[in-house]
């Protein structure tokens, strides 16, 4: 299952949170999330993260997030057709379908700032 995993990275872009889903195991290449942002990737600080998206760290999901935070899909997650997301806390995830993920996470699109999985 560890392959599966969909782990969220919770970031600020202009001072805003946004939520990017990847492979468990995925890297965030930074000159793909530089020209897609336009400002280098800066994760959310540790003990911010509650505050800015309504989860402690090891259990950031899509789900039952704070009002106005923008969520994408990266690419590396389609070589899949489940996935297993943190579902709130850091004991418990989830299986969803990639379809079932794209429609109760309420994504904005999928987007590709992961580095190649060479497996």
């Amino acid at each position: 299952m560890s392959l599966e995993k969909a782990k969220t990275m919770s970031f600020l872009v202009d001072g805003e949170p946004i939520l990017i889903l990847t492979e468990g195991t995925a890297k965030v290449d930074n000159r793909k999330y530089k020209d897609l942002f336009h400002v280098k990737a800066k994760m959310i600080p540790f003990g911010e993260v509650e505050e800015y998206i309504g989860h402690a760290p090891g259990g950031v999901c899509p789900f039952g997030i704070k009002e106005g935070i923008t969520v994408y899909l990266d690419e590396s997650l389609k070589r899949f057709e489940t996935v297993y997301p943190a579902a709130g806390n850091d004991h418990s995830a989830v299986r969803l379908t990639i379809a079932e993920l794209e429609d109760v996470a309420g994504a904005c699109g999928w987007i590709d700032v992961c580095k190649e999985i060479l497996l």
